[in-house]
């Protein structure tokens, strides 16, 4: 694993870790090698998933829904 264990994250640790992770998630994406993108989506995923489990009953916006997305569209496609 790259980096300290999530679980080992105080809340703060591990928000500044997401906005980081999240952050440079592009530059990864168009300009990283193959290594550094699946390293880049593994910690990712290690991150978000600490992050769900410590929230389990987060806030959902309803324009973040499938629904609330169609809502957003005309006619609703």
């Amino acid at each position: 694993m790259t980096g300290v264990d999530p679980g080992r994250l105080d809340d703060q640790q591990l928000m500044k870790e997401l906005e980081t992770i999240h952050r440079t998630r592009h530059d990864t994406l168009l300009h990283g090698s193959n290594d550094a993108l699946r390293v880049h989506n593994e910690r990712m995923a290690q991150l978000e998933g600490e992050y769900l489990r410590r929230h389990p009953r987060r806030r959902v916006v309803a324009g973040r829904t499938r629904d609330g997305a169609r809502e957003r569209t005309p006619g609703g496609a």
